[in-house]
C-alpha cells in the first residue's frame, strides 16, 4: 500500500514538474516575442543615466533629510516615465560614462543636457531638443579686466567637463589655449577658484547656478559660437518607438511650457 501511495506521490509530482517547466517555456517565448517598448513596461520602469553635478539641470539637493537628485532634466524624465506608465529609476555617473552605459543596456535612455552632436548620432539615437541654452565663460570676478574676449583666452588654461560638447568646442576655438578636461562640473568650478585653471566654459543656466554659489565668480564678456546647441534625450539605437514616445512627451510639455517652469523651479532650489 506505501509502495503504490509512494509511486502515485512521485507521478504528481513529476506531472507538476512538468507542467510548470512547459509554462515557463510559454513565458519564455512570450516574452522573447515582445517588442522592446513591450519589455520596458513589463519590467515596469525605465532608468535613466545622468551626471548629477550640473545644476539647474540635474543635481544633488538635500530634501527632508534626503539625498536627492533634482533638476529640470529629471522632471522631463519624471513625465516621459509618467506617460510609459512605469516608475523611474536615477543612475548618477560620470558624463563620459552615460553613453557606453546606453549601450550596454545599464540605462534606457540619457537625460544630461546632452547635445545630440553628429558625432553621437552614429552610435545612439536622439530625441527632439527640448531646451536651448547658450555657452557662457565663467572665469574670477578679479580676472573681469584681463579675460574680454577669445583672444584673451590664448596660452590660458581653460577647463571643460570630459566628452563634453564643450571639450571640442575648446578644441576646435581656443587653439593657443591649454585645455583641461575634468569628469564633474564641480570639480572644474573648484579647480577655478584655487586658479588651477583661468576659465570654465560651460552652459548659461550652468554658469548662472555656480556663480549664485560663488560670489567670486562671474560670466564673462567672451562670446562661444556653436552650431550644435540644444539638449535632447539619448536612447539605445534601433529603440524608434521609445524615440517616438520621449518625442511625444516632449511636444506635450512644450505645448504647456511646462519646460519653462521646470527650469524656473529647478533654478529656484538650485541657490
Amino acid at each position: 500500500m506505501k509502495n503504490i501511495n509512494s509511486k502515485k506521490i512521485i507521478s504528481m509530482i513529476i506531472t507538476i514538474l512538468i507542467a510548470f517547466s512547459l509554462s515557463g517555456c510559454a513565458q519564455g517565448k512570450a516574452s522573447a516575442g515582445l517588442s522592446k517598448m513591450d519589455k520596458l513596461k513589463e519590467k515596469g520602469k525605465i532608468v535613466i543615466g545622468t551626471s548629477a553635478d550640473y545644476p539647474p539641470y540635474e543635481f544633488h539637493k538635500s530634501i527632508d533629510g534626503k539625498d536627492t537628485i533634482v533638476g529640470f532634466d529629471i522632471e522631463v524624465a519624471k513625465e516621459i516615465a509618467k506617460d510609459l506608465g512605469v516608475e523611474l529609476e536615477i543612475k548618477d555617473m560620470k558624463f563620459d560614462g552615460l553613453l557606453a552605459a546606453l549601450q550596454t543596456g545599464n540605462v534606457d535612455f540619457v537625460g544630461a543636457g546632452m547635445n545630440p552632436t553628429e558625432d553621437r548620432k552614429k552610435n545612439v539615437d536622439f530625441s527632439k531638443i527640448y531646451y536651448t541654452a547658450v555657452q557662457c565663460v565663467v572665469i574670477r570676478a578679479e580676472d573681469e579686466g584681463k579675460i574680454k574676449s577669445i583672444e584673451d583666452l590664448k596660452s590660458k588654461k581653460v577647463g571643460v567637463q570630459m566628452g563634453a560638447t564643450q571639450e571640442q568646442l575648446a578644441k576646435k576655438l581656443l587653439s593657443g589655449s591649454e585645455i583641461k578636461p575634468l569628469g564633474k562640473v564641480s570639480d572644474l568650478i573648484l579647480s577655478l577658484k584655487t586658479k588651477k585653471v583661468d576659465a570654465v566654459i560651460v552652459e548659461s543656466p550652468v554658469a548662472k547656478s555656480y556663480i549664485q554659489q560663488n560670489p567670486s565668480l562671474i560670466i564673462s564678456t567672451v562670446q562661444i559660437k556653436s552650431e550644435e546647441s540644444g539638449s535632447a534625450i539619448a536612447v539605445k539605437k534601433g529603440n524608434e518607438d521609445l524615440v517616438n514616445s520621449v518625442n511625444k512627451t516632449i511636444d506635450r510639455l512644450i505645448k504647456a511650457k511646462a519646460i519653462d517652469k521646470f527650469v524656473a523651479d529647478a533654478d529656484k532650489i538650485s541657490e
